[in-house]
């Protein structure tokens, strides 16, 4: 495989996982409106979990193409907005905490007693969280397009 082609691919997994990372963050909003029955507590944590899932993928990807992309890493380290963008990337992963705690509450009191809820004020909380969380991601991409064209080298 010829070094272009697997930089190419790279960037296009890396592209994937942002979008699938994304896409499974905006139906954590979706989800997070109002009063919660107990199936829809469950469907959360799951759908939690993908983002988990989708989130490594893109540290992972981000990672092949730090250490095996054709840029190299000394394009990377040197950078101060990937750092900036690294640190979002962590800052958001802090922010995923939070909810992430919550939703396996309520997945394991929906469990516990499938006639118990979670009351719109609970959900309203972890909202706002996945709210900061999108903003914050969607900052990310505007920092690697700045990279691409050369600010911060």
């Amino acid at each position: 495989m010829s070094p272009t082609l697997a930089d190419a691919l790279l960037a296009y997994a890396h592209f994937l996982f942002m979008f699938a990372t994304v896409a499974v963050l905006a139906a954590e909003l979706v989800l997070c409106r109002g009063a919660l029955a107990p199936a829809q507590a469950r469907r959360l944590a799951q759908v939690d979990q993908v983002y988990f899932v989708c989130a490594m993928g893109l540290l992972a990807s981000g990672l092949a193409r730090l250490f095996f992309g054709a840029k190299g890493t000394a394009f990377y380290v040197h950078n101060p907005v990937f750092h900036l963008k690294l640190s979002l990337f962590v800052l958001v992963g802090l922010l995923s905490i939070a909810p992430t705690l919550r939703f396996l509450r309520w997945r394991k009191r929906a469990g516990a007693d499938p006639a118990v809820g979670v009351d719109a004020l609970e959900t309203a909380r972890a909202a706002r969280f996945v709210h900061a969380q999108l903003a914050l991601v969607a900052a990310i991409p505007l920092l690697a397009t700045l990279m691409a064209r050369g600010l911060g080298n």
